[in-house]
């Protein structure tokens, strides 16, 4: 784990409400100079703290507005099992997270498609031909009240 000092905080809070911000934005809004920031931004991107630089979309303005909940239980929870559908899971886009889980479900993913119908066409084509697959609990959302990217730094 990176240890993170106020300035790096400040940095951190205000990249993840606006990763837009221009490097001069950024050093404005934190109170130090440019450069001290863009070294800071570097930093903390070679240290892995910033994974991903990302644009999020409005999944209902761009064809994706079905939001899909779903838990998995394996029949054989070895790891290589696991590892197996991870593999499996990642190679699909429509797959936003995979969560191995305990207790319950191995697996919880987060699943954003257009429609039922093509919920169903990847239920069928991730769940329904694998083997290993033994249960498959699916819940659909008909609200979103919260969606947060920003971790706490406190």
């Amino acid at each position: 784990m990176t240890t993170l000092d106020e300035l790096d905080k400040r940095i951190l809070q205000q990249l993840q409400v606006n990763n837009a911000l221009s490097n001069q934005e950024l050093a404005n809004l934190v109170h130090a100079s440019a450069p001290t920031c863009l070294r800071r931004v570097a930093r903390l991107v070679k240290a892995g703290v910033i994974a991903k630089q990302v644009a999020i979309l409005a999944p209902e303005q761009v064809g994706a507005g079905l939001t899909a909940i779903v838990e998995i239980t394996l029949d054989h929870q070895a790891t290589e099992h696991q590892i197996a559908f991870e593999q499996l899971v990642a190679k699909e886009v429509a797959v936003q997270q995979c969560y191995r889980v305990s207790p319950g479900p191995d697996f919880v993913l987060m699943i954003q498609v257009a429609d039922m119908a093509a919920y169903h066409a990847l239920a069928h084509r991730l769940f329904a031909n694998q083997a290993n697959v033994r249960n498959v609990r699916s819940f659909f959302s008909i609200h979103r009240s919260k969606f947060e990217t920003a971790l706490s730094l406190s």
